[in-house]
């Protein structure tokens, strides 16, 4: 029975539909998906949203979707994931006792959650697939056909060893566990446990976000290319999921234009970048090197990102100091204090390890009135509040950067942490941030102190640009940085 079948038979998956007519375009996918015929307003629809003007000619190894919010990307994902393990044998490929396994991939916990619901409530709704079940586990399902389907997050290193018949990624733009955009390495994880199985598929199905990684780089080379392998669908959410009132679209597209351009129009972000390259950073870690001691005659620098102790953010702290002879900045040491915790013993900490290295003054975000100045003075250390934004030092800590002008710690959440900012362009300033649901509090706080190392003299002479008496920008010096690292894409 092919999907489409499946989809309208209400003993099956026709059942779980109760508006069909609002899910017609994602009958249509799945046509597309599994090269199923389709009558001419289909076709329409098809060359419309893979910009494609031959109908398939076959069914696809890979799929990406490119879908607006609320389109009914998970449910469609789950529908997929349950097609996939009750409707083909794939025993005729897998050695005795062998399992094949269906993965679904959830860009977070929650999102992996809310798939595994969407997939147990499937199974429930039928008693033929219900006695398909075997064991139900927390996180997986083993069927009585050698079929397993596993629902997990976006961690390449426990995807590997599989057999897999089918590959589900689920928003796999927002795929951030490791490094800047972990979605390569997880398809590089799954695409050889996918090869040794005939009909196998891949499906990476999600919003868009930013012009990188593995999702901007199938639509760049696939969309409007009748390639017999990769298919790329992209659609706004009201084709999608037309049940969506316009007003709630038109009240976000005039709340923020650029973002909701993106979560309803299915519109890859203009006004989004990578602050820096992921191998940059990589360049500066001197791995293996934890904590430095303090050395004699060396001018110590210090920066805090403060937190109360309660909520998601860790309260950090990191010391720098310059190295004379070379000029580079040295970061000797970081500080992370995750929540739950006591404010003010942190401060008691912090304020040893500031006193080891001889620092009676250190600089931070202004933060909850007076309490830090005045819970810092009580252990007898100096609190200033920084007189510049965390984009304004993201920016200056930039050429630092890009020049090779630092040493950093192998400290594996600084390192994550640099690699996933995000740089917000086309709002009359740059602006540099974390991206959702994410932290920055140890990046903040070693660029802080490794522009309070650098110190305000020294902040613009990096290099010098157009005659010996202009000092360059920030941003000019960024420009020159990436000509000088190989044209690096900011």
């Amino acid at each position: 029975m092919n999907i489409a079948e499946a989809v309208r038979d209400p003993h099956l998956f026709g059942s779980l539909f109760k508006k069909p007519e609002t899910w017609a375009a994602w009958l249509v996918f799945l046509k597309a998906v599994f090269a199923l015929p389709m009558d001419a307003p289909e076709l329409e629809l098809y060359g419309k949203c893979t910009g494609r003007e031959k109908p398939p000619a076959g069914a696809f190894n890979e799929i990406f979707a490119i879908v607006g919010r609320r389109g009914g990307k998970s449910f469609i994902a789950a529908i997929m994931a349950c097609y996939l393990a009750l409707f083909h044998d794939w025993r005729p490929y897998l050695a005795t006792g062998e399992t094949v396994w269906i993965m679904v991939v959830g860009s977070d916990r929650p999102q992996a959650r809310n798939i595994l619901g969407y997939i147990k409530g499937i199974l429930q709704t039928s008693h033929m697939f219900k006695g398909m079940i075997e064991k139900d586990l927390s996180w997986e399902i083993n069927l009585s056909n050698q079929v397993s389907i596993k629902v997990a997050t976006c961690d390449y290193r426990t995807l590997r060893g599989y057999t897999v018949a089918g590959a589900i990624l689920d928003e796999l733009a927002y795929f951030r566990s490791e490094g800047s955009n972990p979605a390569a390495e997880i398809l590089t994880a799954l695409r050889p446990s996918l090869a040794t199985i005939p009909g196998s598929l891949l499906l990476g199905i999600s919003s868009p976000y930013a012009k990188i990684g593995p999702l901007y780089e199938a639509f760049e080379s696939f969309f409007g290319q009748d390639d017999e392998d990769v298919l790329v669908w992209k659609a706004p959410t009201k084709i999608m999921n037309p049940t969506i009132r316009d007003r709630v679209i038109e009240r976000a597209m005039k709340s923020d234009y650029a973002a909701a351009k993106s979560e309803w129009m299915a519109e890859f972000r203009e006004d989004l970048a990578s602050y820096v390259p992921p191998e940059a950073v990589d360049a500066l870690v001197c791995r293996g090197r934890l904590e430095l001691p303090r050395i004699q005659g060396a001018s110590y620098y210090a920066f805090v990102d403060p937190s109360g102790g309660s909520g998601k953010d860790s309260m950090t702290l990191s010391v720098c100091h310059k190295d004379k002879e070379t000029e580079r900045i040295i970061q000797d040491c970081i500080r992370a204090q995750r929540p739950p915790f006591n404010p003010k013993q942190c401060v008691q900490e912090f304020a040893k390890v500031l006193k080891s290295y001889g620092v009676s003054k250190v600089t931070g975000d202004k933060y909850s009135g007076d309490w830090c100045a005045s819970t810092f003075r009580e252990e007898g250390i100096q609190y200033v509040n920084a007189n510049k934004s965390k984009a304004e030092i993201y920016l200056e800590f930039l050429p630092l950067v890009m020049q090779g002008a630092l040493e950093l710690l192998d400290h594996r959440q600084t390192i994550i942490e640099l690699k996933q900012l995000e740089r917000m362009t086309g709002r009359g300033r740059d602006v540099v941030d974390h991206p959702v649901n994410l932290h920055d509090d140890c990046a903040n706080a070693a660029a802080g102190a490794c522009i309070q190392a650098q110190g305000m003299q020294d902040a613009f002479r990096l290099w010098r640009v157009d005659g010996p008496d202009r000092k360059a920008s920030a941003e000019e010096q960024t420009v020159e940085a990436l000509k000088r690292n190989g044209g690096y894409r900011i």
